[in-house]
């Protein structure tokens, strides 16, 4: 098992992955208002790195400031990011890991109190009290999606994960659950798709064929057919304009939610797909050394990693000197979130997940 998870992952654009773990992008709430990165989430992201993670990703960050989603984002939206993140790809990669960066805009999902004005989103959404796009609003969405990606190439990050998941703005667009639009970008599937092929074309085009290129779905939830994201993958897969996929399962050992798609396991929904040369990752309750070989032996290239990554920097370590690894039991206390390299706040965060942080 060692030899495997050490084994690298070569993808489409040259670069290489030098074992088979990948730090999940992981809301943190720890840089500053303003996007720029805080000295908290450097040493959160550059521990981890340290810790042997072959791929370290940032948390989800915002391409424009009106798609920020949550306090303390750390923001590529403005060249004044420049400096944090060129500080952080650079020490990421010293340790010999890849830095990756996510782009993202939350659209509906933006809190109006942050951000100061109404949400946005493919269509009116009275529920959210979100406004819909206009078509120039979204070529600047586009636009500003490329930018942020020519920016993280020229902070040094070695590429960059476009978030199409958890119901932020592109799952907004893949939803005709949420999508009501009548124009080119709303509709059938191909033009629901539209803006997310758009953007990683461009990104490819802008950023050259040997900047990694990831994209990051899930199957379910927010009106997500699981037929219509694999049709999704099918197409990125024929394109080959990317390197990976990074499927976002909740549970990588449950079934599907709908009752006709139960023919299969959700993963299997996935790796059962030709997938010529492109990578394929997926996340959701990987928790110890046992799992990751179920995971692997399932036929995915490589794991993301979340949960037991802010329990344990060095998890890759751990499960390559022993197979049955084990993370800590949780509750965990404060203080020993603390020495994992978290800050006050994000362990604030963190208690929001039930039963993780003891009470005080």
């Amino acid at each position: 098992m060692k030899k495997i998870l050490e084994t690298p992952i070569h993808f489409p654009c040259g670069t290489t992955m030098k074992n088979k773990f990948m730090l999940a992008p992981l809301t943190n709430t720890q840089s500053n208002d303003d996007g720029t990165l805080s000295e908290e989430e450097y040493q959160w992201l550059t521990r981890r790195a340290k810790g042997n993670f072959g791929l370290v990703m940032t948390c989800a960050s915002h391409v424009q400031k009106i798609g920020q989603g949550f306090p303390g984002q750390l923001g590529i939206f403005s060249d004044k990011h420049i400096e944090g993140h060129t500080r952080l790809a650079s020490k990421i990669k010293s340790y010999g890991s890849l830095a990756v960066i996510q782009l993202h805009h939350a659209g509906m999902r933006s809190p109006k109190e942050l951000i100061k004005e109404s949400p946005v989103c493919p269509s009116d959404n009275e529920k959210q009290g979100a406004r819909a796009l206009t078509i120039s609003e979204i070529e600047q969405l586009k636009t500003d999606f490329v930018s942020a990606a020519i920016r993280a190439k020229k902070c040094g990050y070695d590429g960059v994960e476009v978030h199409g998941a958890h119901g932020y703005i592109l799952t907004q667009f893949l939803s005709a659950e949420i999508n009501k639009r009548t124009d080119r970008y709303g509709g059938s599937l191909e033009n629901r798709s539209r803006l997310l092929f758009e953007i990683t074309k461009e990104i490819r085009e802008a950023c050259g064929k040997e900047f990694l290129l990831g994209v990051r779905l899930s199957p379910e939830r927010f009106g997500m057919d699981l037929l219509e994201v694999k049709e999704v993958c099918k197409r990125f897969i024929k394109e080959n304009k990317i390197d990976f996929l990074d499927i976002s399962l909740w549970d990588v050992f449950k079934d599907p939610e709908v009752e006709a798609y139960r023919d299969q396991s959700l993963l299997n929904h996935f790796t059962e797909i030709d997938r010529k040369n492109i990578r394929l990752t997926v996340a959701g309750k990987i928790n110890n050394g046992t799992d990751v070989k179920k995971v692997l032996e399932a036929g995915v290239d490589f794991l993301t990693i979340g949960r037991s990554a802010i329990l344990h920097h060095d998890f890759p370590n751990k499960v390559i000197e022993n197979p049955f690894f084990e993370p800590a039991k949780t509750p965990v206390s404060s203080a020993y979130l603390k020495k994992e390299g978290l800050s006050v706040n994000f362990i604030k965060y963190m208690e929001r997940w039930p039963d993780f942080v003891e009470s005080k």
